[in-house]
């Protein structure tokens, strides 16, 4: 495949530690069958945002492990909440386990500029991604410079959106005062989303039966023009028994 260096440079340099995402699946995979996973009775679970883009990273991935479940919403958030890994963990094949793949992502084009991304069949030039994380940030800086803050939504027309906002806030100074916050935006992102599936698995761990465990890899997705690979930071990768117990952190497993 042809790379766009103007694209895998402002990557390396941007987030360092980033793999290809083919690279990615054989890496968990190769990891997690030496923990005793089996690949036909792994369920993989992804709260991804809901962006077309987004896919690729999702099929590299049940390409090993069938079909995947999805509790992702705007931006990543794993709006499905407890409801949904609870019913996730339901569908796990007999005695097997489940992988749960979560983060916000960001687009690089192909002029190296990140926050956006070359769409297919679009020639006008490059667009915002994250969208939603875009607005959030804009809506971020609004309040910070003092308009007043988004009230909880009371129906469904934007609710997702409101939320993403509403959880990005307290991140606020951090995303303006960094050197990049086109690069802090992710990273901002990603901290509260893992905090959320957290909460989630914390919540529902015990709907995993017998000796089935949790696997989770969060990280940030990087969307790339078309032709150039697919990449993702791996931010925390690690196992969990189904009472919400760390079993083994496998973040090493990269170096």
């Amino acid at each position: 495949m042809y790379e766009d260096t103007n694209v895998t440079d402002k990557i390396k340099e941007s987030f360092p530690g980033a793999l290809k995402s083919l690279d990615l699946t054989s890496h968990i995979k190769a990891v997690l069958n030496k923990h005793g996973y089996v690949d036909g009775k792994t369920l993989v679970a992804t709260a991804l945002c809901c962006d077309e883009v987004n896919r690729e990273l999702e099929q590299d991935i049940t390409s090993i492990f069938n079909s995947n479940f999805t509790m992702g919403g705007l931006a990543g958030f794993a709006f499905g909440g407890v409801t949904s890994f609870g019913a996730m963990a339901h569908h796990i094949p007999d005695d097997g386990s489940c992988l749960v793949v979560y983060g916000p992502h960001v687009g690089v084009d192909k002029d190296g500029i990140v926050g956006k991304v070359n769409r297919r069949g679009r020639y006008a030039g490059s667009g915002a991604c994250c969208g939603s994380a875009a607005a959030a940030a804009g809506y971020c800086k609004s309040v910070q410079a003092g308009a007043t803050p988004n009230p909880s939504p009371v129906d469904a027309l934007d609710a997702q959106q409101t939320f993403v906002g509403n959880m990005l806030l307290p991140q606020a100074d951090r995303i303006s005062s960094s050197s990049d916050p086109s690069v802090e935006l992710p990273l901002a992102l990603f901290d509260v989303q893992d905090e959320l599936m957290k909460k989630i698995i914390g919540k529902a761990c015990g709907e995993v039966a017998g000796e089935g465990k949790i696997a989770i890899l969060g990280g940030i997705q990087i969307n790339t023009p078309s032709g150039t690979s697919e990449y993702f930071l791996p931010k925390i990768f690690e196992i969990r028994d189904n009472t919400g117990k760390v079993e083994v952190d496998l973040m090493a497993s990269f170096a």
